[in-house]
């Protein structure tokens, strides 16, 4: 039996569930609230970047704005979607074995749940990276008052990125097509280095401007 905590559900019941002894919410689940709370924060300092001195880059702050309500609903839709894939798996290993046909479904349904279950986290690795790619635009032109709170959003889309691409690589270890899982592999380190550049490059212009700015958190 497994939970299916709510996204409406208090952070208490979340923590709560995320830590009992059932497999569901797990660490897609958790890695899906991180991204979400990432975007969070450069909708924060979004929003603290408005008007009089800002007006020059009203459609790129507006822009980055609905790109995160976008990727907060996405977090939602693969919050969800890490538990259900989970439970497939599941499902798919208690399949009969018995006779050479039983046991040619269940490979059949094993090979289709780890698909999915591969799948959904690299959904959650590539909101990391709009989202990410969002944050770095707006590092040197946002309110540099709140520029400590971009770069936690730049951490957090990496961290939620990094605790993603574990479970993409665990589930590859299902995969017996030796092509697909190479071309996964490559997919992945491709985009983790890719985010892991970009939240280099905020954090470094970040501390720039905390460092020769008047910023405050």
């Amino acid at each position: 039996m497994t939970n299916m905590v709510s996204w409406d559900s208090s952070i208490r019941v979340f923590l709560q569930q995320a830590g009992s002894p059932a497999p569901t919410p797990g660490g897609g689940s958790v890695a899906a609230l991180i991204a979400a709370l990432g975007a969070s924060m450069a909708t924060m300092v979004g929003n603290l970047s408005q008007g009089g001195k800002y007006a020059p880059i009203q459609p790129q702050i507006v822009e980055v704005i609905e790109m995160m309500a976008s990727l907060t609903t996405e977090c939602e839709e693969l919050h969800h979607a890490d538990i259900t894939c989970f439970n497939y798996y599941m499902e798919a290993l208690k399949l009969p074995k018995v006779t050479d046909e039983e046991a040619l479904i269940r490979n059949q349904a094993i090979h289709e749940a780890a698909i999915h279950a591969i799948d959904v986290p690299l959904r959650l690795i590539e909101v990391c990276k709009a989202g990410i790619i969002c944050t770095h635009r707006i590092a040197e032109s946002s309110n540099k008052n709140v520029i400590s709170d971009l770069g936690i959003g730049a951490i957090l889309f990496e961290a939620a990125a990094q605790s993603a691409s574990l479970t993409v690589e665990i589930n590859l270890n299902s995969l017996q097509d030796l092509l697909l899982k190479r071309q996964y592999a490559s997919k992945l380190s491709l985009w983790i280095s890719e985010i892991e550049n970009l939240k280099n490059e905020t954090l470094q212009i970040a501390r720039n401007r905390i460092m020769h700015g008047d910023a405050t958190t």
